[in-house]
């Protein structure tokens, strides 16, 4: 017994700059190796919702994605993008990629460029990718009466009109679904209220955590189809989509958003234990002071 209250006094006495470095091995160890730190991801109802209504989709539908983050909400929705065209591609759903904010354009590009090559899938072809137009709820607007108009090119300069993918898409009522995957304003409440409640066109989001509470009456009203919120979100659809990728004999590695949510969790823990650590080693040191008394 002895031993065990010395070994917790040792402990509980260890140099905070050792303490700061288990805590940021904890961090750094499953961001760099996600496979070896894995933990269980339970999806939500509304992110089960969302991955259902894509599911539903079929071989040759168009999805419209649009992109309105940029580098300083990049980690809570860019593994969304990712997740959400691996999910697409492997469906062959053909993605129309537009902007409704400047940095939108290299997310955009950033993210169509890495999935493209994992499903061999060719611009023009199986996705298109408008770029940013300025305006906000008025590009929504125009998408709504006529997309060519509002875009004669895409992002490499290619005319429209000699797009395969772009053939009898004039408008929104052309798409089977749209995602917005937002940060703010203009974003999810806009394609609501100007798009697709008024045509009739289905639509999900991906947000940030602090866009849900504003966002939530829309999708329990049923006006959005679900909703991935922040980087919890973004982790249980990557899970929803490794595993029916699986299914289909495809294999990739545990997504971003799931890597840094078992770097939080196995940080959190470790925190943990050493609050618990130092209190019992307060609470042994004091009786041992008040036994000397």
């Amino acid at each position: 017994m002895e031993i065990i209250k010395n070994i917790f006094i040792y402990l509980g006495s260890l140099d905070r700059r050792v303490i700061f470095l288990i805590v940021g091995l904890a961090v750094i160890f499953p961001l760099l190796k996600p496979e070896w730190f894995s933990l269980p991801i339970r999806p939500t109802p509304h992110s089960q919702r969302v991955f259902d209504e894509i599911n539903k989709l079929e071989s040759g539908n168009r999805v419209l994605l649009s992109f309105e983050y940029g580098p300083s909400t990049k980690p809570e929705i860019h593994p969304m993008s990712i997740a959400l065209l691996r999910h697409m591609f492997s469906k062959n759903i053909i993605v129309y990629g537009i902007a409704l904010w400047p940095d939108g354009n290299f997310m955009s590009t950033d993210a169509f460029s890495e999935v493209a090559v994992e499903f061999n899938k060719k611009n023009g072809v199986d996705y298109v990718n408008l770029g940013y137009k300025p305006g906000g709820e008025v590009v929504i607007k125009g998408i709504v009466s006529d997309i060519r108009t509002l875009y004669t090119v895409d992002l490499n300069g290619t005319p429209i009109n000699e797009l395969p993918a772009m053939q009898n898409v004039y408008s929104v009522v052309d798409f089977d679904f749209v995602f917005s995957l937002s940060a703010g304003t203009p974003g999810s409440k806009e394609w609501v209220q100007y798009a697709c409640d008024p045509k009739g066109v289905p639509m999900s989001t991906g947000a940030t955590s602090i866009q849900v509470t504003d966002i939530i009456p829309y999708v329990e009203n049923d006006q959005i189809l679900g909703i991935l919120a922040g980087m919890p979100g973004a982790a249980e659809y990557e899970e929803l989509v490794r595993i029916e990728l699986e299914k289909k004999g495809l294999s990739i590695k545990p997504g971003e958003a799931s890597s840094m949510m078992s770097a939080q969790s196995i940080a959190h823990l470790v925190i943990v234990l050493f609050i618990v650590l130092g209190n019992i080693t307060y609470y042994l040191t004091r009786n041992n002071k008040k036994g000397r008394i």
